[in-house]
């Protein structure tokens, strides 16, 4: 079992910020991380709101924020967590999937989410033969295809804009009437040539041949009219859940599971904070999980220092 000051799980915008900040108020960190760290970044094409950089890529930008963050002696394992447990003497066990032990007195949640699925007939089965959750990560497969995307927020606004870069034609299907998505988002989604909204519908099942996807099954919500969309891709984008069943214990968090923190990013278990897209927030951006993990680690160096004088 290894001991350190302070536990991050999770490599995203907010883990990488802790890191740096723990390191240079020279605490022994270790950064826990499943895959390559940048979170969401690795998702994004292009990052055009993250100040001082007009526009840079997500990978470049997650590479610049781990490489800055190490240089100040956070240790970095490529492990993912699935359970943080409170023990007795207050500290914190962390423990991975590889079995590996790590404990603390703090710990800072930066473990992001999961995209949420439709939960339909042949969405597991086209996962990665036509099915994807992610526009960046896969679009270029499919170069003039006709692509359906699913959703009405931000996100499925912004990734359909997105995929008419390579489709032929994309849909966007959503249960309602009108969208969720920003004003700006819409107004640039209605003036793709290329984007078609399929109003008042949801997918039924996503159906196919043995090796691909062949259509979706639709149902119009108000008038119960089924009927079939051939597309060669679909792309969901309805929801988002974080993952935050690692924590042991009961922590408060709001109906979504997003965990409620109070000014300095305390949970209601002292000595655990959030960062980034686990915690409850108006917004989720870049520059939230960068200030939330700032402020988070701050605060933990001290609540460290008052803990050790216990």
């Amino acid at each position: 079992m290894s001991e350190y000051d302070l536990i991050i799980v999770g490599a995203g915008p907010a883990g990488l910020t802790g890191a740096l900040y723990a390191g240079r108020s020279m605490l022994r960190t270790v950064l826990l991380e499943k895959g390559i760290p940048g979170g969401e970044l690795l998702n994004t094409e292009l990052i055009e709101d993250y100040p001082g950089f007009e526009s840079v890529k997500g990978f470049e930008l997650a590479e610049k924020m781990a490489a800055h963050a190490l240089k100040f002696g956070a240790e970095l394992v490529t492990d993912g967590v699935v359970s943080v447990a409170k023990g007795a003497d207050g500290r914190f066990l962390a423990t991975t999937e590889s079995g590996a032990q790590y404990r603390a007195p703090v710990v800072l949640l930066t473990a992001g989410g999961t995209p949420t699925k439709l939960g339909v007939p042949g969405e597991i089965e086209y996962a990665g033969k036509g099915v994807s959750y992610c526009a960046v990560c896969d679009g270029h497969f499919f170069r003039g295809e006709v692509l359906g995307v699913v959703g009405g927020g931000d996100a499925a606004a912004e990734e359909a804009d997105f995929l008419t870069r390579y489709a032929s034609k994309v849909y966007l299907i959503h249960r309602r009437d009108e969208l969720r998505a920003s004003r700006i988002i819409q107004r640039r989604l209605f003036e793709n040539a290329k984007i078609e909204v399929v109003w008042d519908t949801v997918v039924e099942s996503i159906e196919g041949t043995a090796d691909a996807l062949a259509h979706l099954a639709l149902r119009n919500v108000k008038t119960g009219a089924a009927s079939a969309l051939p597309v060669g891709g679909v792309f969901i984008f309805v929801g988002f859940r974080p993952n935050t069943g690692i924590v042991q214990g009961h922590v408060e968090h709001d109906e979504g599971g997003y965990l409620i923190t109070d000014e300095v990013m305390m949970t209601s278990i002292p000595g655990l904070y959030a960062a980034g897209d686990v915690r409850a927030q108006l917004t989720r951006q870049v520059t939230t999980a960068v200030g939330d993990a700032t402020t988070a680690v701050i605060a933990a160096t001290r609540y460290l220092a008052e803990w050790k004088e216990r």
